[in-house]
């Protein structure tokens, strides 16, 4: 999915997609929980307090 494709699923300028992504923007609630449910994820599968780890990282220690 393209920012652009989010951007509008949500109802929001595609920029503020990029905003989120880089950092630069905290969403309100309302758009966290839009997000999430448009990508059909838990919203704390999207965004959390502290960084999220590397996928390959994350994959290198469950088959361990």
């Amino acid at each position: 999915m393209s920012r652009r494709d989010l951007a509008e699923a949500v109802g929001v300028h595609y920029q503020t997609i990029g905003y989120l992504e880089r950092c630069e923007y905290s969403p309100s609630l309302v758009l966290a929980l839009q997000i999430a449910r448009t990508l059909d994820v838990p919203v704390d599968a999207v965004f959390a307090l502290e960084p999220f780890g590397s996928m390959a990282d994350q994959i290198y220690k469950e088959n361990r």
